[in-house]
């Protein structure tokens, strides 16, 4: 029997309402796909891009490094370092690889020997490490003595071989000098980002006016992690790296502050003063140099008891310094002649409303008699500018003069909070006062920029104190600091008159020069001497013991073609000795003797330094030794393959120079008793890296002498003065 046959449409049939609804279905997945692969839909509580990225991705920040802080002759001022924290481990079950015990155990004998290292109390370690046992902590850590310790103690704790003692590493800031242009430098401490990052933060100083310059940008790095949070070998990972800080050269010139600090420290010690302070400028640019004051602190300890940096923060009434500019707007006006007489001692003025009367004096009250307004200005007669005030220029006059000058509104220099001070008055005995610095207020860095006129033929400069900044991730040069004239405010023959009025208070002699305690023979300095009083603002008076003042110097050097501007002050001194003028001479020497900018007679005889390079050792060494040269010989090599100083420099007996060989093996030698400016250099030509800590002279090393050089060097200074 035949089969009935089954068409193909037939078997295969289905119905349109099953197709329509496939097709919808379809088109409804199709929809919920797009939609979990384009929207980012919420996922608990969060999204559901969040929840992939942190389930199988992970990113951690990269911190960048804070930029250093260099001086003009590119040595450290501040830079990030290692610090360690001290870990004590507690735990009993604690053992290393060998079964040996690895924790505190004798914990009297742990104490004692810690703080004779931390320089802590015994017993408040003790107790530390005891309360922890008793508490059965894992590890505890010896509160702020055993935090930011530095390589040099962490080294000194790992030589006494403790049992339990470990250290964690961290990154903070260091200052090297310690308290050393502290002030100008500032200080940082760690903040906390919104996300939690921890970021070293300048609070003073050029680490807080260039904070966001020195801190840089962080960076990331994202990667694959497994289910157990650990990084997928040969994942994918993608890095965005961070901006490292800049770094900043400042025109401060390590010897010049060196200089600086020690003459500083050496006044407050002897005039037991409530502040000194003494900047150093290069009188042809602006640049500032060097710069200390007192009470200072040490950044790295942040032990300050004043947060007012005297150069721009302190103004004070500035007496007799203030002469120098009321003078040169009168001999600039035109109409000052330098032989008009005066009757000195004293001056009465009637008031303007009402007939009292207020009488002004010279500073030794019965005066000099009649004598003239230039010998007025070497004796730093106060009623010979009262004079000048009224009879020369007007008191409208003045005041412009002063607003010229820079008094009276901010220099712009580059640090935070600088004060204005004021040069306010109404009336003509306010104005006679104002002239010899009464009544006003002024501030050191005002005074700087004001004095470089005087140097550059009545062209005022801006002071500053960056040099350049560096990017250090190419290493190019983003800013540079350089002269800047902030305009041209009296005319050269105002200051060849204006030279020889300072010139003729220093020259002088006690009975015709206020300035004579200044003088030395074969340097030529100019300058004004200050004597203010302080006004007592709780009992609005003016002080009136025997030394409250606030005595204060302005001067250059030297005399024809000046190159350093100088500005000392001092406040209220033990008793009425001259503390300043030991500080000027002394810096003068030095200053002069270190950048050979005076042609005076000096003490001891001098030596251009010739070039020693592929010479005999020991011909060189005898040639050196005969100009009453000391010398150091670094190798036992035939011949000299560097040297410092270099070529063309000018030294003097006494004076150090250092010869390196062609044989030199990195041996360490004896640093103790070297001053910071020869250590330094010494270790400069050693090539090897190196920390220096304080100021002054060596007192330690941690290599010892003869051993072979093969991690950082570290020295320490203390300062130490010679009666």
């Amino acid at each position: 029997m035949k089969k009935k046959g089954i068409k193909n449409n037939e078997r295969f049939h289905v119905s349109n309402p099953v197709i329509i609804c496939t097709f919808l279905l379809f088109l409804l997945l199709s929809a919920r796909l797009c939609y979990l692969c384009i929207a980012d839909y919420k996922v608990g509580d969060s999204t559901i891009t969040a929840f992939i990225k942190n389930r199988n991705t992970k990113e951690e920040v990269i911190m960048p490094n804070r930029g250093t802080i260099f001086d003009t002759n590119n040595n450290i001022l501040a830079n990030d370092v290692a610090s360690y924290t001290i870990i004590a481990y507690l735990s009993d079950k604690r053992v290393d690889a060998k079964g040996n015990k690895n924790y505190v155990e004798d914990i009297e004998g742990t104490s004692k020997s810690l703080a004779s290292v931390l320089n802590a109390p015994e017993e408040e370690i003790k107790d530390i490490l005891e309360r922890g046992k008793e508490n059965n902590k894992y590890q505890v850590e010896l509160g702020t003595y055993g935090k930011g310790l530095t390589e040099l103690t962490k080294e000194e704790v790992v030589k006494l071989n403790l049992q339990g003692i470990d250290f964690e590493k961290d990154v903070k800031r260091y200052y090297p000098n310690g308290d050393f242009a502290s002030y100008l430098l500032g200080y940082t401490v760690l903040k906390d980002d919104d996300e939690g990052n921890s970021w070293i933060t300048g609070e003073m100083g050029i680490e807080e006016y260039y904070d966001k310059q020195l801190k840089g940008t962080a960076g990331y790095v994202t990667y694959e992690k497994d289910k157990y949070g650990y990084r997928i070998a040969n994942g994918r990972e993608y890095v965005s790296p961070a901006d490292n800080g800049n770094d900043i050269y400042l025109t401060i010139d390590n010897n010049i502050e060196l200089f600086t600090h020690d003459v500083v420290k050496k006044a407050e010690e002897d005039s037991e003063a409530e502040w000194v302070i003494l900047v150093v400028a290069d009188a042809k640019t602006g640049a500032i140099l060097g710069y200390s004051s007192t009470p200072s602190f040490d950044p790295n300890l942040r032990d300050m008891t004043s947060y007012i940096d005297p150069l721009t923060g302190l103004s004070y009434e500035p007496g007799s310094t203030m002469k120098i500019f009321s003078y040169m707007c009168a001999v600039d006006s035109g109409k000052y002649n330098g032989e008009t007489t005066y009757e000195s001692g004293t001056k009465t003025y009637t008031s303007e409303n009402d007939d009292s009367t207020v009488t002004i004096s010279d500073w030794n009250k019965e005066g000099w008699g009649t004598i003239s307004y230039d010998k007025g200005f070497a004796l730093s007669s106060n009623i010979a500018v009262a004079n000048i005030v009224e009879n020369v220029i007007t008191k409208e006059e003045l005041k412009a003069c002063y607003e010229k000058y820079g008094f009276g509104k901010k220099t712009g220099f580059t640090l935070e909070r600088e004060e204005t001070g004021s040069i306010d008055y109404r009336y003509q005995i306010e104005a006679a006062t104002a002239g010899y610095g009464q009544g006003i207020t002024t501030t050191p860095i005002q005074h700087i920029q004001a004095l470089t006129a005087i140097a550059n033929d009545g062209v005022m400069l801006k002071p500053y104190v960056v040099s350049k900044i560096v990017d250090t991730d190419t290493n190019k040069t983003i800013f540079e600091g350089k002269r800047e004239e902030v305009g041209k405010i009296a005319s050269p023959e105002t200051i060849t008159k204006m030279k020889s009025l300072m010139a003729s208070v220093i020259n002088g002699d006690s009975s015709n020069s206020t300035g004579y305690g200044y003088y030395m023979d074969g340097y030529t300095l100019i300058g004004k001497t200050g004597t203010a009083q302080i006004y007592d603002y709780k009992r609005g008076a003016y002080m009136t013991g025997d030394s409250d003042y606030i005595y204060s110097f302005s001067g250059l050097f030297p005399e024809e073609n000046p190159e350093i501007i100088v500005y000392a002050a001092l406040r209220r001194p033990k008793d009425t000795t001259n503390y300043i003028s030991p500080m000027i001479k002394e810096i003068e020497k030095n200053i002069t003797k270190y950048l050979n900018i005076e042609e005076g007679v000096h003490e001891k005889e001098s030596y251009r330094v010739e070039s020693f390079y592929s010479k005999n050792t020991d011909t060189v060494k005898k040639k050196v030794q005969s100009h009453n040269l000391k010398v150091i010989i670094l190798g036992d090599g035939p011949k000299i393959i560097n040297q410092y100083p270099a070529r063309g420099s000018i030294v003097y007996e006494d004076d150090l120079i250092v010869l390196k060989t062609n044989n030199y093996d990195k041996k360490m030698i004896n640093l103790v008793g070297y001053s910071h400016k020869e250590a330094m250099n010494i270790l400069k030509l050693m090539d090897v890296d190196y920390q220096i800590e304080g100021t002054g002279y060596v007192t330690s090393q941690n290599i010892p002498e003869g051993e072979t050089i093969d991690n950082t060097v570290i020295i320490k200074l203390e300062e130490k003065y010679l009666e």
